[in-house]
């Protein structure tokens, strides 16, 4: 799992080493801690990786088929 996670903060700090340093002391940090808080668990590689995706592009306020905005219908899906 941390091997992909490495991959990701090496692009991202090709583009931006601050940004970059930042995400590797925070991956370094939850390795080394044990969150209790329920709304900070660690997610799988996948859920980073659709959370990562062109699912990111589309605002989908509302629920499935009943959206504020139009071109939710493969975000629905997921």
């Amino acid at each position: 799992m941390y091997r992909d996670l490495m991959d990701t903060i090496g692009f991202v700090s090709k583009h931006d080493p601050d940004v970059g340093a930042a995400m590797k002391q925070e991956l370094e940090r939850q390795r080394r801690n044990l969150e209790l808080i329920a709304s900070e668990n660690i997610v799988s590689p996948a859920v980073l990786a659709a959370m990562g995706s062109i699912l990111t592009n589309k605002y989908a306020e509302g629920y499935p088929s009943k959206r504020y905005y139009g071109g939710c219908q493969y975000v629905d899906i997921v």
